[in-house]
């Protein structure tokens, strides 16, 4: 046994080697180190270092990232957890002695590809998840985030990761940069992260629609996740053989008022799709939601005429096109079974 392993009566096999390489103080004393012993080799010479509170690294170099990961989550949940922590389960995918903290805020976005998040090891400052009532500090390059209710978290190379919309909305309540801020939110549409709507919920929870800069960024985070999902609808129609639509149109009665735009529309049939890209602020009800009322009043307005409207949203065009081709191909062959609609002007938007 060398003088940097622990002086063990316990393997240390069923650790991965990140977790060999950053302990707490409790674990490396169930694996046989004496208090006395932890602290001659967390003396400025010697072979181990004290990496926070209670979590030492294993070696005398400076910490890898994914050291500074293990080493923030097990000063967070060292007041919970077991001196030898069990495997990672199927049910828990990350390892469980992790279990009521989670990585966020741009060390989350960095664990999930983002290119315009610093590298790991170059972060200034880890930020991590627990619930409100911890009490616990922020020390070190670790900042405690409290939360009423942790979100579910995702397993990235093992570790609890917050979903990339908690993860931003945390990153961007640190960021005063406004082209910062704006570059994540694009990426995290753009890379297929996730939608912005489910951003725009979590800025509003977290109150920070309040800030010039970052209603500047949503505004064009939407404009980003319209134009994605004007793609994909463009792309639906083309690869399941439905017939070629009017695009970007506004409707009108003859000498009437207008009716409303919408994103496709097939005159013969009577048939309109939209998209449905609002953004529905979290706790507000759907029929509170102006927005929401606008599509309604339009829809019933236009249905009232014999017009069917097939509303899809960008997530559903995402992750179920082939199902939303085939609603809108039902609507557009049930118009043979309908009484005709009433005439109406199709004009470009």
């Amino acid at each position: 046994m060398t003088h940097d392993a622990p002086l063990s009566p316990r393997p240390l096999r069923h650790l991965s080697e990140a977790h060999r390489r950053v302990l707490t103080a409790a674990q490396i004393r169930a694996h046989g180190v004496g208090a006395a012993e932890l602290t001659e080799r967390c003396r400025p010479d010697g072979p181990w270092r004290q990496l926070l509170p209670n979590v030492v690294l294993l070696h005398s170099g400076p910490p890898t990232g994914e050291e500074r990961l293990h080493g923030a989550l097990l000063y967070a949940a060292r007041a919970q957890a077991p001196a030898v922590p069990a495997q990672p389960t199927a049910r828990s995918p990350h390892h469980p002695l992790y279990a009521e903290v989670m990585i966020t805020g741009l060390a989350a976005l960095a664990l999930y590809g983002f290119s315009a998040t610093p590298s790991l090891p170059s972060l200034d400052q880890v930020d991590v998840l627990v619930p409100r009532l911890r009490r616990l500090r922020s020390t070190g390059y670790v900042r405690i985030l409290r939360s009423p209710a942790l979100p579910t978290p995702r397993a990235v190379t093992g570790l609890p990761v917050a979903p990339v919309p908690r993860a931003l909305a945390d990153a961007v309540a640190g960021l005063t940069d406004a082209g910062a801020v704006r570059r994540l939110l694009t990426e995290a549409v753009r890379g297929g992260h996730c939608e912005p709507a489910a951003v725009v919920r979590e800025l509003t929870r977290a109150r920070l629609l309040t800030r010039p800069h970052v209603v500047d960024a949503v505004d064009s985070l939407l404009a980003e996740g319209r134009s994605i999902a004007e793609d994909r609808l463009y792309r639906m129609v083309g690869e399941y053989g439905l017939p070629a639509p009017v695009w970007n149109v506004d409707l009108r009665l003859p000498g009437g008022p207008h009716l409303g735009g919408l994103d496709a529309y097939w005159p013969d049939q009577a048939v309109a799709v939209e998209l449905d890209t609002r953004a529905h602020r979290q706790g507000q009800e759907r029929e509170e939601d102006p927005e929401w009322s606008e599509y309604a009043r339009k829809r019933e307005h236009l249905e009232r005429l014999g017009i069917t409207v097939v509303y899809i949203t960008p997530r559903k065009l995402r992750d179920a096109m082939e199902q939303q081709a085939a609603v809108v191909r039902t609507a557009l062959m049930a118009s043979g079974d309908r009484d005709p609609a009433a005439y109406v002007v199709v004009l470009p938007r």
